[in-house]
């Protein structure tokens, strides 16, 4: 990755937790800064850029912090790991960025659908890089080790041994960097974190578990990784991309009459590279998925409207209610008359209470 170092705009950060990061690139780039339920957002809108910085801070040691924004100048945080040097968990969903450790000279380009690991060693430099006119949409879970260590639950002594070394460093004697395969899964999940819609407390709390879902799979390739039992893969990024698309289109229209060679030919991938593709990101083949998708529909018609059951058979898709009721109890252990009952029991008994 290129930098202007004439035209990059430096950002110092001293600061001593997130919080504080935060504030300081506002000093910079301006914005206004605002709080509910200890989730703050720096909103931005000016010729220095436009959009948001989220940040909230949990009490076991992680923090989340998330850039939706377009920068309209190349910035460098400049970052002193001396005062605050947490591990950094990345992921790029939109856009890129880029690192380098202060003793080095190339920068290193966290790419889209990255999962990236960085932490400083103590008294370090980190700089991050950030190019003008591209939108970012930028997940960062941050673990100050010390804190984390601390929380009961926490059973770190299962990670790999290295990942087990760095988190162990309290007195953060060493540098870390591992630059991650692309990694799909992480962009449906951290997707699907920044739709949450709740609001107040249990926003929050929704928040809380996501991010630890999110530092799993972090944590779980990194692992794979040193096993090396990262699934080889013949498919490009571009290719993926598609397939993540496709699959979200029959999220949206499951009563679609498809078939592997019709999908085939409107993505342009060989029938063998889309079976490839869902096998790597769902853990599925193509006919599966879309059975698995159907089903899930069908389940949630059944609990959220007053549709019967062959009218929902038929829209989503399939035209044999005693296959459809076959395969539904195969998935959940339940015919879907009984889901059907049970979903209603709670509201007969409270009738009856009136």
């Amino acid at each position: 990755m290129q930098s202007n170092p004439t035209t990059a705009i430096d950002i110092n950060i001293t600061a001593k937790d997130t919080e504080g990061t935060v504030r300081q690139i506002q000093e910079v780039i301006g914005g206004e800064i605002q709080e509910r339920w200890g989730e703050y957002t720096l909103t931005v809108n000016n010729l220095n850029a436009h959009g948001t910085i989220r940040f909230i801070t949990f009490d076991w040691g992680v923090n989340l912090l998330e850039y939706d924004i377009i920068f309209h100048k190349e910035f460098v945080l400049v970052m002193d790991a001396s005062e605050y040097n947490p591990i950094h968990f990345a992921y790029c969903l939109t856009g890129f960025c880029g690192h380098r450790f202060g003793y080095q000279d190339e920068i290193h380009r966290l790419e889209q659908f990255q999962s990236v690991i960085i932490t400083s060693r103590e008294g370090g430099y980190n700089y991050g890089y950030f190019p003008k006119e591209e939108k970012l949409e930028i997940n960062v879970i941050q673990i100050s080790r010390k804190k984390y260590l601390k929380k009961r639950l926490n059973n770190v002594s299962q990670l790999n041994e290295k990942l087990y070394k760095v988190f162990m460093d309290e007195d953060h004697e060493k540098s870390f960097a591992y630059f991650g395969t692309f990694n799909l899964k992480l962009a449906d999940q951290i997707g699907a974190l920044r739709k949450i819609k709740q609001k107040g407390m249990i926003r929050v709390l929704q928040i809380e578990g996501m991010i630890y879902q999110i530092l799993s799979m972090h944590i779980q390739q990194h692992d794979r990784a040193m096993k090396e039992e990262v699934l080889p893969t013949t498919l490009l990024k571009r290719e993926l991309k598609l397939i993540r698309g496709l699959a979200k289109k029959i999220i949206k229209n499951v009563a679609k009459d498809y078939s592997l060679e019709q999908i085939s030919e409107e993505t342009g991938l060989p029938q063998a590279k889309l079976q490839e593709g869902f096998k790597l990101l769902y853990a599925r083949t193509v006919t599966e998925y879309i059975r698995h998708v159907r089903l899930e529909a069908a389940r949630d018609l059944i609990r959220t409207t007053d549709m019967n059951i062959s009218e929902i058979v038929y829209s989503i898709g399939f035209s044999s209610r005693s296959y459809f009721s076959k395969i539904f109890k195969q998935k959940y252990d339940i015919s879907p008359n009984d889901f059907k009952n049970k979903t209603e029991q709670p509201v007969e008994e409270e009738i009856g209470v009136l």
